[in-house]
Formats: C-alpha cells, sequence, structure tokens
C-alpha cells in the first residue's frame, strides 16, 4: 500500500486530505463503503484508519501503541502531529482540536515496509466489520442499530507486537463480543498478527454503538442487501 496517495502533505508536517483521496481508500483498500466515506455526502468523514496508516508511515512503529479517536476528520482539514518524539502524541488541526491521540511504549522501528504491510493488514480487516463481524454478534445480543440512523462510533485500537523484526503479516480473529446496555453497547473485536504459525502481536479494536433496539433479520438483512449493492455498483 502506498499511503502518500490518499493524503496531501504541505511544506511543512502538515497533512491533509479531499474528500476524493479519502473515499478512495475508504473503499479501495479497507473495503468500507459506509456512506459517510461518500463523496458527495453532506456529512463526509475521513476513515479513523487513514489516519492511523499515516502514523504508522510518519511516526514508526513502537511494540505497543494505542489509538483513541476523538473527533471527525472533513476533508480540507490541516492536520499535524503534536511532539512527535514523545511517547504521547496528538493529531491536532490549527486551532490545536485533537482527533486523534496516539501512546507508544517500548522498542520502536522506522521500517516502512513493517509500517504498510501491518496498516494494510489491519485496515483490510477493520473495514469489513460491518456487516461480516457486527451483524452476528448483534443477532446473538437480539440487539441492533437503527438502519435510518445507525450510530456506530470507532473508539480506539491498540496494538501490542512481541517483535519488529518481521514484515508481511497475516491477521487472524481471536475473538469477539458486544456488551449492550440498553440502547447503548459496545464491541471488542480482538485479532493476532502472525507469520506463517508464529504469533507475533495482538490486537483490539472498541467500538461504541446507540440507539439500540431489539434484532429484526429482516430489516437488518435489507440493510445489507443495501450495502452489498452499493459495493457491488462501485466496482461495476
Amino acid at each position: 500500500m502506498n499511503i502518500s496517495q490518499y493524503f496531501n502533505q504541505d511544506e511543512s508536517s502538515s497533512f491533509s486530505f479531499s474528500r476524493e483521496q479519502a473515499s478512495k481508500f475508504a473503499k479501495d483498500i479497507a473495503g468500507d463503503f459506509n456512506p459517510l466515506h461518500d463523496i458527495q455526502t453532506k456529512k463526509f468523514c475521513v476513515p479513523g484508519d487513514l489516519l492511523f496508516s499515516i502514523a504508522l508511515s510518519k511516526l514508526g512503529v513502537s511494540k505497543k501503541m494505542q489509538f483513541t479517536f476523538s473527533g471527525m476528520v472533513s476533508d480540507g482539514i490541516e492536520l499535524d502531529f503534536s511532539c512527535q518524539e514523545s511517547a504521547d502524541i496528538k493529531v491536532i488541526d490549527g486551532n490545536e482540536k485533537e482527533y486523534m491521540s496516539i501512546n507508544r511504549e517500548g522498542e520502536s522501528t522506522d521500517n516502512q515496509e513493517l509500517a504498510a504491510s501491518l496498516a494494510q493488514r489491519y485496515v483490510e480487516f477493520s473495514g469489513h466489520t460491518f456487516p461480516h463481524v457486527l451483524v452476528p454478534l448483534m443477532e446473538k445480543e437480539n440487539a441492533m442499530i437503527n438502519p435510518a440512523r445507525p450510530l456506530v462510533i470507532y473508539e480506539n485500537m491498540s496494538i501490542d507486537l512481541l517483535r519488529l523484526d518481521f514484515t508481511n503479516p497475516t491477521l487472524e480473529i481471536t475473538n469477539t463480543s458486544l456488551e449492550v446496555n440498553g440502547k447503548r453497547g459496545r464491541a471488542t473485536l480482538q485479532f493476532c498478527f502472525k507469520v506463517g504459525d508464529e504469533v507475533v502481536g495482538h490486537g483490539e479494536k472498541l467500538m461504541a454503538l446507540s440507539g439500540l433496539r431489539e434484532f429484526d433479520a429482516e430489516v437488518i438483512n435489507a440493510v445489507v442487501a443495501d450495502y452489498d449493492e452499493r459495493k457491488k455498483a462501485y466496482f461495476a
């Protein structure tokens, strides 16, 4: 994955996104057809996984990293990393509004091949959260998002690598769960990175769900069918 084509870099360290760049990343790299990433939508949002990928490319890979998302990024916003040498880094705009925080621990490397392969494997997994992972979880817990206003907020993700001297890992889901509390829920997706049969790291993605109601297979199947049609139309 050549991440540089999915953002704009000015003469300083600031970077920004066009709608075309962010939407193309969502669809072509992540396989994510959330309407929020459509070029023509009013409430356009740059995928959080694009910020994650750029962070690995620019900051390197540490053995332990946690990424917490705190704001939606729209097109044209100039962003930068605060205190790039620090263990705690924030992605901020010119008014110092925070969009993502990064915590790093342990040994680190600037190996771009490792950064690119880790990002690609994770993004491919993360972009398929809906419907492949979330729908079975919602059915199991007899709860589902409001199809008219689906609120699924990407809260944070973390990775914990056992070593840094590898490239081109595979990613396997190890556990999934959905905790429901009234109209709110939290989905936890756990995974591991492997090289061959060897586990070289672990990770976790957390998402908050709002507006939950009783699971209705007919309704959710229609939502999934519409999602699949949007995907087919894009690649047609």
